[in-house]
């Protein structure tokens, strides 16, 4: 990911640096045409300056004949020679090259004459002298002339370079610029699919879903993060395979002594050691009662555990509903008797394409919840009906309702909010959540529904035809066994806990 993001920075530094460059280079010949610029100038204005001062003392000596005044020629005329120097280092135009030697020619012949002047040199040397220094001052405003053109020529040719600069950096940022932007979206491609198998990977994770392998391609910080997370789903894996191993095991172990508990009871009942008083048999029936309570809450450890270990898939078959529902009232008949619970029941003649041992399941747990939350002398309301090719499901009682601080949890496994105070055996906390289970397989959802009963009402909305199972036939379900996917987030409701 580094190196993809160097690839990026890459063009763009370097069009930077290239920038750079040109400005500096630029910066540089500017101030060297400013600098070379001034002293050309000044040294041409001192050059006709000295040249008018010169020709004053050497016309002062020729009528005056004084050797203070050839000395002053001699000391003036030295500095004119250091001027033209200078100024000839400072062009470099082969016009004013040639200009600066004639200029150099004529000074050195009036300096010639002007130390050859002898004592009061007549009117016609005099003019003379005076002639050959207006030449000299014409070629000093040549030279002027041929310096500011200088200027202006290097002036105009750093314009020029200034321009082609400007091409330049504007042809490489029209290159640069779609190369950089194929480079981002070649990163985020890179970048974003292992980001979403990463995300996609912690929210099944999340959810309890440890069947598919983390594999995730791409930069190798990535692929880093992604093994650890294949590593977490493994000891997840494991942790959950221990949970359920565990479940199993003592669930069996708790079978053997329960249902000798139940024989015992039944035995009692029956009257084998002798007849009960009413006290004696009203006892007796308590603790089958309980007895059967042990038991399906044992069943439904075991088909929890099953179901989280895969190994109990949808077994779709064509079945009635009401016969199921009958068989569960049935089974739940002695502890309606008990809690003096009444039935409303309004159960349409449906016919479903589902897995029927799993829909007695999500019955008998609903109405076991129910029957746990009821006050004694309550009503217990069970509707089913088609709508729109689905199935219409509600359970609910005259309990005290779903707490506020329960309803994010209760459809969490082994979640028992509030204990019934109705009940002497407190739940497992893993009934709704087989039922959440269950109605998700078969492709439904399980909402709560506020207002139109007193206590707790559980609606559930599942296809009267189950997924993958349109054909009715048992065998042929059978081979076309699959476990379906748990339900995600959106489709929980919170519900009481079993």
């Amino acid at each position: 990911m580094l190196l993809g993001l160097a690839l990026i920075a890459f063009p763009l530094l370097l069009a930077l640096f290239n920038a750079a460059l040109q400005i500096r280079k630029m910066a540089d010949t500017s101030h060297k045409i400013t600098i070379e610029g001034v002293a050309a100038a000044r040294a041409s204005q001192e050059l006709v300056s000295q040249i008018a001062s010169l020709e004053r003392t050497a016309l002062l000596y020729g009528v005056l004949n004084k050797v203070s005044f050839l000395d002053d020629y001699r000391r003036q005329d030295d500095e004119l020679a250091s001027k033209r120097k200078q100024l000839d280092r400072h062009m470099n135009n082969p016009d004013a090259h040639a200009t600066l030697t004639d200029f150099a020619r004529l000074e050195n012949q009036i300096r010639t004459a002007v130390l050859d002047l002898p004592s009061g040199a007549s009117v016609a040397r005099s003019a003379e002298l005076s002639r050959s220094f207006t030449d000299l001052g014409h070629l000093a405003d040549r030279i002027t002339a041929q310096a500011n053109a200088q200027v202006d020529s290097e002036v105009a040719a750093l314009e020029e370079q200034t321009l082609q600069s400007r091409r330049r950096l504007l042809w490489q940022s029209g290159l640069l610029v779609p190369v950089t932007i194929v480079l981002i979206f070649a990163l985020t491609f890179a970048v974003g699919r292992p980001l979403r198998q990463l995300d996609r990977a912690i929210s099944e994770l999340g959810e309890g879903t440890f069947s598919n392998q983390i594999a995730v391609s791409g930069p190798h910080d990535l692929e880093r993060l992604g093994g650890q997370l294949e590593w977490l789903r493994q000891r997840l894996l494991d942790l959950a395979h221990e949970r359920n191993r565990f479940l199993r095991h003592m669930s069996h172990e708790l079978k053997t002594p329960l249902a000798n508990i139940r024989e015992g009871t039944e035995l009692l009942m029956d009257g084998a050691v002798g007849e009960l008083d009413s006290n004696q048999r009203e006892v007796a029936g308590i603790l089958r009662d309980n007895g059967i309570k042990l038991q399906r809450m044992i069943e439904n450890l075991l088909s929890f555990s099953a179901w989280q270990t895969s190994s109990v898939g949808l077994e779709p078959t064509e079945f009635r509903l009401r016969p199921v529902v009958k068989q569960v009232l049935e089974n739940q008949q002695l502890t309606l008797l008990s809690q003096r619970v009444r039935l409303d029941v309004k159960v349409a003649d449906i016919t479903l394409v589902a897995d029927r041992s799993k829909m007695r399941l999500i019955l008998e747990n609903l109405v076991s919840n129910a029957v746990k939350y009821s006050p004694k002398g309550g009503t217990i309301h069970l509707r089913a009906a088609p709508q729109a090719q689905q199935l219409v499901l509600d359970v609910a009682d005259n309990g005290p309702g779903i707490p506020q601080e329960d309803r994010e949890h209760i459809f969490e496994a082994f979640y028992t909010g509030r204990a019934s105070k109705n009940t002497a055996v407190k739940g497992t906390g893993i009934g709704l959540s087989v039922v959440l289970e269950f109605v998700s397989a078969h492709g439904g959802t399980v909402q709560i529904v506020d207002g139109e009963f007193p206590g707790a009402h559980f609606r559930i909305i599942m296809p009267i035809t189950a997924a993958g199972g349109d054909q009715p036939d048992r065998d042929r379900a059978g081979r076309d066994r699959r476990r379906l996917p748990p339900a995600s987030g959106e489709q929980k409701a919170p519900a009481h806990a079993a």
